[in-house]
């Protein structure tokens, strides 16, 4: 079986020259074989960057665009290729959104190796440790009070027993954060699972050890991102410090920037993003690497039902870690692309018992937002 084309796949909800905010765009690939088999996969990345740099000419023998690399080669030989595409494009690539790249390519892979063998991807990986994950919901705060009581006490009726809020407002005014979190805890009630998410808004780390000590009676289960990630030794600070577990890394690439978050930052929780790392194929080394340094793997997803059968499937097949994000947007990207989405029913998702990924997509949904 061969490789013979590679589509790159960009999607919008607003328009070109609106403010897009997460959720709101999406870039997939399909990779095309020579036996009809077609696999998916996604990156949560900026979508053109990716294109620019699966389909980019080559400019030297460090310096190709993936898909150049990857016409004509077997698609089943997942780990070479990975190792030829971070090879042939390392003068632009190694870490970012050269390796954001990589990672939708990969997915792709799993998916066309599932669909050859005529199994799922968890299969392939080394068979599944649990029929159904325990996941929780994440969603962007409104800006009143009254607003994020009722967006929590919707999601409770839905079943969720565990929420993250991130994104919007938080993060912007220590007041604002102070009365958002306590109205979220109010809702939710004294013992129901929370997690805060600042995408590094509050900056330093002294700034996070004055809002944890004002957030202490909210009893937060972990605090994701208050600091940037390559803040490292500010991570290792609080970890030292506070209470509430320290949670980052959807923002890093390859088993390398891991292993020095990890061994130098030493966060409680690593949130490797299995569309941003590297695939499945280095989400899987990342895993090995948190085990070592007995560190709690959860990973990051917000952004279509592509990632979040990659995830499923991907924790599966890990034996030591059993909570999964799922996504609460409202984008019809993440609504309404994936046909056969993953559910969410009394707290949990269930891994699928399916062909490859199980992905079937809309192809109404790419026809109305695809921009390139």
């Amino acid at each position: 079986m061969k490789i013979t084309e590679v589509e790159v796949i960009c999607l919008r909800v607003p328009n070109i020259e609106e403010r897009c905010i997460w959720g709101e765009d999406a870039v997939i690939v399909k990779i095309y074989t020579d036996e009809g088999i077609v696999g998916i996969g996604e990156t949560d990345s900026s979508p053109l960057v990716v294109k620019s740099i699966i389909e980019t000419p080559n400019s030297n023998l460090a310096c190709f665009g993936l898909k150049e690399l990857l016409i004509g080669e077997n698609p089943l030989e997942i780990e070479k290729l990975w190792n030829k595409m971070y090879e042939g494009s390392n003068y632009m690539g190694r870490r970012g959104a050269g390796i954001h790249a990589i990672s939708a390519i990969d997915i792709a892979l799993w998916d066309i190796a599932g669909k050859y063998h005529k199994v799922p991807v968890y299969k392939l990986l080394g068979g599944k440790y649990r029929d159904k994950i325990r996941a929780y919901g994440t969603f962007i705060p409104a800006d009143t009070v009254k607003e994020n009581k009722q967006i929590v006490r919707d999601l409770k009726n839905k079943g969720f027993n565990s929420l993250k809020f991130g994104g919007g407002v938080l993060g912007d005014d220590p007041d604002t954060d102070y009365e958002i979190i306590k109205a979220v805890r109010e809702e939710a009630g004294k013992d129901f699972e929370l997690q805060i998410d600042l995408a590094a808004k509050w900056k330093t780390p002294e700034h996070t050890l004055y809002m944890a000590e004002k957030l202490k009676d909210f009893n937060l289960n972990w605090i994701e991102e208050p600091i940037g990630s390559d803040d490292l030794i500010g991570y290792r600070k609080l970890g030292n410090s506070i209470k509430p577990m320290i949670a980052g890394g959807e923002t890093l690439t390859t088993t390398y920037e891991f292993m020095n978050f990890l061994e130098v930052g030493k966060p409680d929780l690593v949130q490797p993003d299995v569309t941003r790392c590297g695939g499945i194929t280095e989400a899987l080394k990342i895993y090995e690497l948190s085990e070592k340094h007995g560190t709690k793997l959860v990973p990051h997803g917000f952004s279509t039902g592509i990632l979040i059968a990659a995830t499923v499937h991907f924790l599966a097949a890990c034996e030591n870690t059993d909570l999964i994000e799922y996504s609460q947007s409202t984008s019809p990207l993440y609504k309404d692309l994936v046909k056969n989405k993953i559910e969410f029913k009394d707290g949990y998702v269930k891994v699928p018992e399916c062909i490859g990924l199980g992905i079937e997509l809309d192809e109404e949904v790419i026809k109305k937002y695809r921009i390139f």
